[in-house]
């Protein structure tokens, strides 16, 4: 039978009771040990809620024919050497004939059937075998119908029939002395399954609330489900709460990066930004885009030496690929940390893959910044004859400082020329086509004095 990893970790962690050993002792000692609850509380009792005490119940006698009846097969599935033989006390126990048993001497039967079935993973005829256990009721231990219960709910779970599993579970709930906070944890998974959002929370939430009353660490994968829960309600601040916790106790990328994700939706940057560093600590950014997004957001908060570092580093571990676009956020960063002359051959690399000439136009800017007047006026021209250029205007009005740097200044008056047609840019090109030309004037007057 083919099972989800969940469900086998389910079944491997249940702790299902197998049927008491028949005693050679009267009948009203072998009810009695069927009443206790430590045979099956096991499964459920840890860290539980307990109920007010129930009463026990009166149940018809197991004669000691049937109880010689039950011997053979009970000791092959309880052998007291070797391995059980579970096969070899079905083939027994359907040879039984049942027809005179009573109630309670049939759920014996039943009883040893379900276990034998379940110990070969044949879930299915163990659960045939419990639910006729369990129609013999009230003939039965109140003990053994909870725990019987309990069983059938598990392994309805297990083989994905929720719906059912969601009945029994509450049946059981109903009726159970003690219930712990795996047990409330699980109908939280079937309720979950069956969509029914709200009970969910609540029935997980029990168990994360019985655990942190006793100071222990809840389980991983009930925080995994609320966290999924509360996103499906759109309820982000409580995703977070659950994601917050999540990566204090079980510091892992994962719940580090669907935290920063959740920041990111709340607006809350900066935390996205140190939820997305710590992801990047523990290596688990490894594509282009996530290193990109954890760049921009240093530089975002003016932490622009983080991002130029990112961006270093991703680029010679070839995750972050050198286009045009990512070498000019690489030449940004680096001149936003005050690194300029670095900045400038990234920031050539990016215009010459570039299809427009606006890269070259910043990069023009850049020369001109600083005091590379020539190399100003060799990119700018670039820019100009590749074309493309957003802003023509700041880019002539660079050449013409740069041009004017040179005492160039004819040059300089013809690009400031240019810029004054944008509206934008008049006021401040027109006061330089003044200044050079005065200084064209003093020249003129120098050389004829």
């Amino acid at each position: 039978m083919k099972m989800t990893a969940a469900a086998t970790k389910l079944v491997k962690h249940t702790l299902l009771a197998a049927p008491l050993m028949l005693a050679p002792a009267v009948s009203s000692v072998v009810m009695k040990a069927f009443n206790q609850d430590a045979t099956f509380g096991a499964a459920y009792a840890q860290d539980a809620k307990k109920k007010p005490a129930q009463k026990t119940r009166k149940t018809p006698a197991l004669s000691q024919k049937v109880f010689k009846k039950l011997e053979a097969p009970n000791a092959l599935i309880n052998p007291e050497k070797g391995e059980p033989d579970y096969r070899g006390a079905l083939k027994l126990l359907d040879e039984i004939n049942m027809s005179k048993f009573n109630r309670y001497e049939k759920g014996n039967v039943y009883n040893l059937k379900g276990y034998a079935y379940y110990s070969l993973e044949d879930y299915r005829n163990a659960i045939k075998e419990y639910k006729l256990l369990l129609s013999m009721s009230p003939d039965i231990p109140l003990g053994l119908e909870v725990q019987t219960l309990y069983i059938v709910g598990q392994l309805q779970f297990v083989l994905e029939d929720t719906i059912e599993a969601e009945k029994t579970l509450e049946k059981w709930m109903s009726i159970a002395p003690i219930i712990g906070a795996d047990a409330h944890a699980m109908l939280g998974q079937v309720y979950y399954t069956n969509k029914k959002t709200s009970k969910a929370i609540n029935s997980i939430n029990n168990a994360v609330e019985m655990y942190d009353k006793k100071g222990k660490t809840p389980k991983e994968n009930w925080f995994q489900i609320l966290s999924a829960l509360y996103y499906d309600k759109n309820d982000t601040k409580k995703v977070i709460g659950i994601l917050e916790r999540l990566v204090r106790l079980y510091p892992k990328a994962t719940y580090w990066r669907r935290l920063a994700g959740m920041y990111g939706l709340d607006n809350r940057e900066k935390d996205q930004l140190y939820a997305y560093d710590a992801v990047y600590q523990m290596g688990g950014l490894t594509k282009e885009k996530e290193l990109m997004n954890l760049a921009y957001l240093y530089m975002g908060e003016d932490v622009p030496y983080m991002a130029a570092k990112i961006m270093k580093k991703g680029l010679a571990d070839k995750i972050i690929e050198p286009t045009s676009k990512n070498l000019e956020v690489y030449a940004t960063s680096l001149r936003m940390s005050q690194e300029v002359k670095k900045s400038i051959p990234v920031m050539e690399q990016a215009a010459s893959k570039s299809d427009g000439g606006d890269l070259y136009a910043r990069l023009a800017g850049i020369y001109l910044d600083s005091d590379n007047n020539k190399k100003a006026v060799e990119v700018g021209e670039k820019a100009l004859k590749k074309g493309g250029v957003k802003r023509k205007d700041q880019l002539y009005i660079t050449l013409g400082m740069a041009n004017a740097n040179q005492k160039r200044y004819g040059a300089a008056i013809k690009h400031f020329k240019e810029a004054a047609k944008d509206k934008r840019s008049k006021k401040f090109a027109n006061g330089w086509i003044k200044y050079c030309q005065n200084e064209l004037e003093r020249e003129r007057k120098l050389a004829a004095s």
